[in-house]
């Protein structure tokens, strides 16, 4: 079985399932989430007091207008907004990436990497994907490696969103001790494009992916800059890649080994 399996035409419930696509539309709707964020970022950043006073007034009346936030303060709480809003949707992806997977991983290891896997092999791993869905992340990372062999790329880092995603629901933005690891900190990795040096008459230089580092000691408060937000969702990105293509390695360690 590789990416593309065919269950068993025959079947009547069998239906096509080919991880190309899935990942393709993932990724689509991943870039979707970087170009909305982008959108966000100009239009925060274009807005002017004067155009945000107009608006509100343009109505003429407001629900509770002795609670009116002026430019200054709807500015932070629409920051702090933005950053709660990333962070939880780049865990969602994650998880949804994570799900795709452990469903094609199923179906590979029930069908035997079979091509046409049938409609009884599709079954027992829709059952096995029921029972991995609500997992509390940990210990989806856990069956994916123990069952499949498979250690996640980024592992650390997508559990850091967890963990910053807690602190700013539930403290605030505020990095508390049981978010921290045993030297105090909460590390997440970022995934940024670093561009060679290039020599004189040398070709174009070539960019790779780097590792970046964001650290937030226990008691400090959550912050990340526009294009560290950005690179949330390229670290996803690399995640997701990496994961899809741990699937697809699997597909082929099994075929060939059966």
């Amino acid at each position: 079985m590789s990416a593309d399996s065919s269950p068993d035409p025959s079947q009547p419930e069998s239906k096509q399932i080919n991880l190309q696509q899935v990942a393709g539309q993932f990724m689509a709707g991943l870039q979707r989430h970087f170009d909305m964020l982008a959108f966000n970022i100009a239009s925060g950043d274009a807005v002017t007091e004067t155009a945000y006073d107009q608006q509100c007034a343009l109505p003429r009346i407001m629900p509770v207008a002795p609670a009116h936030q002026n430019f200054e303060q709807m500015q932070a709480y629409a920051r702090d907004l933005l950053v709660r809003q990333v962070v939880g949707d780049s865990l969602n992806l994650a998880v949804t990436a994570m799900n795709h997977a452990h469903f094609f991983l199923a179906l590979i290891q029930s069908s035997g990497a079979g091509r046409h896997p049938t409609a009884e092999q599709q079954k027992l791993a829709q059952n096995a994907q029921k029972d991995f869905v609500p997992l509390q992340l940990d210990k989806k990372f856990n069956v994916l490696e123990k069952k499949f062999g498979i250690i996640c790329e980024l592992e650390d880092s997508v559990t850091s969103l967890g963990f910053m995603l807690q602190a700013l629901l539930q403290h605030k933005g505020q990095v508390q001790a049981v978010h921290a690891n045993d030297s105090g900190e909460l590390v997440l990795e970022l995934k940024a494009l670093k561009i060679s040096h290039r020599e004189k008459g040398e070709q174009p230089p070539k960019g790779r992916l780097a590792d970046i580092q964001k650290v937030f000691r226990e008691g400090e408060y959550i912050h990340l800059s526009s294009a560290e937000l950005q690179l949330v969702f390229v670290m996803i990105a690399a995640f997701a890649d990496a994961l899809f293509k741990s699937v697809v390695q699997y597909a082929r360690t099994n075929r060939d080994g059966s």
